[in-house]
């Protein structure tokens, strides 16, 4: 998990970043994005990890 927690830190802080400077708003884009892709990243890998092959 600890991938997942680095990416929700880099998406806030660009969201963040994003926010608070005039010109550099694309940067709150780009933070959404990444903190999206990561949400269904670590949904996918926890999904995945509860499956047990069947013998």
């Amino acid at each position: 998990m600890t991938p997942v927690l680095l990416f929700v830190i880099v998406a806030l802080v660009l969201a963040i970043i994003g926010v608070l400077s005039p010109g550099l708003s694309y940067l709150l884009i780009i933070g959404i994005v990444v903190l999206a892709a990561d949400l269904v990243w670590a949904a996918w890998r926890l999904r995945r990890s509860g499956r047990r092959p069947v013998r």
